[in-house]
């Protein structure tokens, strides 16, 4: 396939005046010309070279991929790392016990040699980007299906990595950018050593919890340090006693000023997906399909988990991490189902492919290139909406619901070489030694009481709501028999099953044979079987093609606007600045919230609402010191107009100078619909004030000793 050259530059180009300033995920290894314009006429004072250089420290040297999913950025010339609490909440959790429950009382390294390791928990840091578009796309042509298309490109990509991965530890990926059209190479540092040093207690970090979440106001102190850790000679290494404190090439000062409506506002991040140049059916499909799929799987399983956590502290503590991560993105789902419908985003897609249409019958040329594209895409999306449904049914209900049903998954290639004899007994013991770390982590959080309740409600919704032709077999002949109560057939399998039991799955380890026979073995064996045959027919229609051609005949029909790629998990800037909100007739927020909010919604003795006695005493004193703003207020949380989606959690909220003013950590309710189409009148980015972080390390914590390595602008 060919790729004009004038595309590419309409993608790159930073920016037109039509463009808005508060919109925009860009790529921040492109800021020139106009968009820098842009952003200093806002009120930026940094040059490009500050923000975003490999040839000298810049505000990209700060920034990290942070886990697999989150940001981060350092904060001291020793190598501290703040993210958001709900970023580390899996380390803390993990580090918790009944005795030593570091999820309510918070913790507080008093030393480098108190700060806990993290096994597995990495952070990366961009080293190296490349457009490799020529290459990648190097022998594909307009003629190739779409499966030739992917092996010429994965081909291409293999030994564009293999060339530049040969050191270690590095990372290289390379990343499509609007839709197939653009292809950048991207090499990370990836250093393997982080260690927990401090979190606020449970009633600051999750403060709110789920009733607060993607909603503003907000009154939570969501945050949590690390710190980084290198060999001697400054290289990424595995955890040694012997590995010193990261010396980065920058870090980022903390400010004191406080915000204003219309201070500018900078956030780099590692955004995780959007899907802002989509078609209709795309939208109607997450609206009416895949939102509701998503909303009835995770409320079942969420009754049964708040059933038990409630019941039992030690559970609590087993499952904090678990819950909130089924929990956000429940949530998360009924918002955007919501305002996906307020906001009328299905209606102005339809209005844009109409425009397109009108737009490439008005020449012959465009006629021919473009012609039967959004035909094509009506047709694909047609046919996934007979499929949806159940695929969502088969993730969130099937394999992975229960635990113990997707856990099965993990001996899945174990006992199928044992059944083919494909490996010898010598590496078969060696397998099965290899998975006994994995079975001590699992059981360390695993309560067989809830998990056999939430798989029993999950696979009776499973059957209930999923028609009988695109059922997995088992389930189906189970829930014929049983009238659709699946309580005897769980309780059964959980009896005679090895996965549950601890002390026979370590026997089975010892002398492993083929797991047919096992009931939940079974159970995951048949439902992943049956999600493989739905979704190998769900893709005998392929939207590739179209996509791309409608992603570059947008560019070309509307060439004042500059396009910025959706988000992929590559770092990119926002900016804006910030501003109140007016999210409905006769409706304001301020921009932002103040300790004061914080005690007005104290509920004591509530899982979402309690605080720690130490913040009270604190608010009751006024004892607030040099972080209380002009007022006197101790200021929480602010807004802003930037635009970030999930990724970004854990990003700095950068000011004119360069400096750290807050820590980005959710979006707004009536902006739900956002990570499909940005909704300039009321998007905003909820962030936690850097002065209540300072605030609780000092005052609250009294923690000098990570104050004093932290460089303070006041």
């Amino acid at each position: 396939m060919k790729i004009r050259t004038s595309i590419l530059c309409i993608a790159i180009a930073m920016f037109v005046t039509a463009a808005r300033a508060d919109e925009g995920m860009w790529q921040p290894y492109f800021i020139n010309g106009q968009n820098l314009a842009e952003m200093q006429r806002l009120g930026c004072k940094l040059t490009a070279e500050q923000i975003f250089s490999f040839n000298q420290p810049s505000l990209k040297d700060a920034i990290v991929q942070f886990g697999n999913g989150c940001t981060g950025e350092l904060i001291s010339p020793e190598g501290l790392l703040l993210t958001n609490h709900h970023c580390g909440l899996g380390q803390i959790q993990a580090h918790s016990s009944v005795e030593h429950d570091y999820l309510q009382t918070g913790f507080w390294a008093r030393s480098k040699g108190e700060e806990l390791p993290n096994k597995g928990l990495t952070v990366s840091f961009l080293n190296y980007i490349e457009d490799v578009t020529g290459a990648v796309l190097k022998g594909v042509t307009d003629n190739m299906s779409e499966e030739e298309r992917a092996k010429t490109i994965q081909k291409n990509g293999k030994m564009l990595i293999e060339k530049r991965g040969k050191e270690g530890g590095k990372r290289v990926e390379i990343v499509p950018f609007y839709h197939g059209n653009q292809f950048i190479l991207f090499e990370y540092e990836v250093y393997k050593d982080v260690r927990l040093v401090a979190c606020p207690p449970w009633g600051i970090g999750k403060y709110g919890a789920d009733t607060d979440n993607w909603t503003w106001p907000r009154h939570k102190g969501d945050f949590c340090i690390f710190r980084v850790y290198t060999a001697p000679d400054g290289s990424p290494a595995e955890y040694s006693k012997n590995n010193i404190p990261m010396k980065p090439k920058h870090f980022l000062p903390i400010s004191l000023k406080g915000v204003q409506p219309g201070d500018y506002t900078m956030i780099l991040g590692y955004p995780g997906s959007t899907d802002r140049y989509s078609h209709s059916g795309s939208v109607k499909n997450v609206m009416e399909l895949e939102g509701p799929a998503i909303i009835a799987c995770r409320t079942t399983k969420l009754e049964q988990y708040r059933k038990h956590m409630d019941a039992d502290p030690a559970v609590f503590i087993q499952y904090a991490s678990k819950q909130a991560s089924v929990s956000n993105y429940w949530k998360y789902s009924i918002g955007q189902v919501k305002q996906l419908k307020n906001n009328k985003v299905y209606e102005k897609r339809l209005a844009q492919e109409q425009a397109f249409r009108e737009w490439v019958n008005a020449d012959k040329g465009r006629k021919a290139k473009y012609d039967g594209i959004l035909e094509e895409q009506d047709r694909y999306w047609e046919h996934q909406s007979k499929y949806t449904k159940a695929l969502i049914y088969h993730r969130e209900a099937g394999w992975r619901g229960g635990e113990a049903v997707a856990f099965a998954n993990k001996f899945l290639r174990l006992s199928n070489a044992i059944g083919q004899k494909s490996l010898t007994d010598e590496q078969i013991a060696g397998y099965a030694k290899q998975m006994k770390p994995e079975v001590d982590a699992f059981f360390k959080d695993y309560n067989k009481a809830l998990d056999r309740d939430v798989t029993i409600a999950l696979l009776n919704l499973f059957y209930k709501d999923i028609q009988p032709d695109q059922l997995p077999a088992l389930i189906r002949k189970v829930g014929d028999k049983a009238h659709g109560d699946f309580t005897a057939y769980v309780n059964k399998a959980f009896d005679k099953s090895v996965l549950v039991d601890k002390s026979k799955l370590d026997a089975w380890l010892d002398n492993p044979k083929p797991l047919d026979k096992d009931p939940i073995f079974a159970l995951m064996y048949d439902i992943v079987k049956s999600y493989v045959t739905l979704d190998e027919a769900s893709e005998t229609v392929n939207n590739g093609h179209a996509e791309r051609l409608y992603m570059q005949g947008l560019m070309e029909m509307q060439k004042e606007r500059n396009f910025y790629p959706d988000a992929n998990f590559t770092m990119r800037l926002t900016y804006g600045s910030v501003q109140d909100c007016h999210p409905a007739d006769g409706v304001t927020y301020s921009h932002f919230t103040t300790l004061d909010g914080v005690m007005a919604k104290y509920k004591p003795g509530d899982w979402e609402f309690d605080l720690p006695k130490d913040l009270i005493s604190l608010w009751e004193k006024k004892d607030y010191g040099r972080y209380a703003d002009k007022e006197g207020n101790l200021v929480v949380n602010f807004i802003t107009t930037n635009d970030i989606t999930g990724g970004n959690s854990g990003s700095p909220v950068i000011d004119a100078e360069g400096n750290l003013i807050g820590l980005a950590f959710d979006g707004n309710w009536e902006a739900m619909s956002g990570d499909i189409s940005f909704e300039h009148k009321v998007q905003r980015t909820i962030c936690m004030d850097m002065r209540y972080l300072l605030f609780i390390i000092d005052k609250m914590a009294n923690a000098q000793n990570l104050l004093q390595e932290l460089k303070i602008v006041e």
